[in-house]
């Protein structure tokens, strides 16, 4: 890039780690990194309306917002491309990445990440579940997937209460359609008994993209107590605290976890379900 006056170079790609590992130097302060998610709520609205976002809220929630899909028009045909994006390109870069082999243990980590959706996640258990699989594997695997933007980590808040619950960790996927590819599921949603699981992820994904498109910086927490109180989401921004809990069921009445209201007064609690969650995520 040096070497041409005046030229703007635009790299694609998903191939982070060639990238990482073949620059011959840095290029702190003469490079923009962007990173492209899937397909994000804030951009399907610029081109069409509150109904039609609301007749295809079901659609989202099994298939994620992978870009191909927009372009498929029945159920299978998605199916069979969520199918093989998990089976093939999503896992390139992985499995070539320092010779991983063992692609059906990374197979069945994503799968146990898949079933533990909102819930602290236990390395040991992990590791107790993948016979043949360190602790430090299972620890090395996970920041892989978390590299190449299958998932991302959440870890607990804390600031005064003993009993609050810090050094556990909760996963999500970036994408609901792999996370569904991955365990084999994309029946509809009176089938399932993973609605209010597929619609946290998806607010968290979503919330994620927001963010980085609109260039706020913060902090994301899950708060969780031993004597099981909890709160699903909690930004950091400003000095301040916005609790957020995510509901699928609108009838379900909702009241601030005591021990969040005493210790954090000062801290906003809002209720996210589908009567108000496009606000929380365009």
């Amino acid at each position: 890039m040096d070497s041409f006056e005046n030229l703007k170079i635009i790299a694609t790609g998903s191939s982070v780690f060639d990238l990482s590992n073949q620059l011959g130097e840095p290029l702190v302060g003469r490079a923009n990194i962007l990173h492209l998610f899937p397909l994000a709520q804030i951009e399907f609205a610029a081109t069409e309306n509150y109904f039609e976002t609301v007749s295809k809220q079901e659609e989202r929630l099994i298939f994620g917002g992978y870009p191909e899909l927009t372009q498929l028009q029945t159920w299978e045909e998605k199916i069979d491309c969520l199918n093989s994006l998990v089976s093939s390109y999503l896992l390139k870069d992985i499995l070539e990445y320092g010779g991983i082999k063992k692609a059906d243990k990374i197979l069945d980590l994503l799968r146990l990440i898949a079933f533990q959706i909102g819930k602290e996640v236990s390395i040991d258990e992990l590791a107790n579940s993948l016979k043949g699989i360190s602790r430090n594997t299972i620890e090395s695997y996970l920041d892989l997937l978390s590299k190449v933007f299958i998932i991302y980590k959440v870890n607990g808040f804390s600031r005064n209460l003993r009993k609050e619950i810090t050094k556990t960790s909760r996963y999500y996927f970036y994408d609901n359609g792999i996370r569904n590819a991955l365990i084999r599921n994309f029946n509809k949603l009176d089938l399932r008994m993973d609605k209010g699981e597929l619609w946290e992820n998806y607010l968290m994904a979503e919330r994620i993209k927001y963010n980085s498109y609109n260039q706020r910086f913060l902090n994301q927490y899950f708060w969780r107590t031993y004597d099981q109180q909890e709160i699903d989401l909690i930004e950091e921004t400003g000095g301040k605290l916005y609790a957020f809990e995510f509901k699928w069921n609108n009838s379900k009445k909702v009241k601030i976890p005591g021990a969040w209201k005493k210790t954090y007064a000062e801290a906003e609690f809002t209720v996210i379900d589908r009567k108000n969650y496009l606000d929380f995520i365009t």
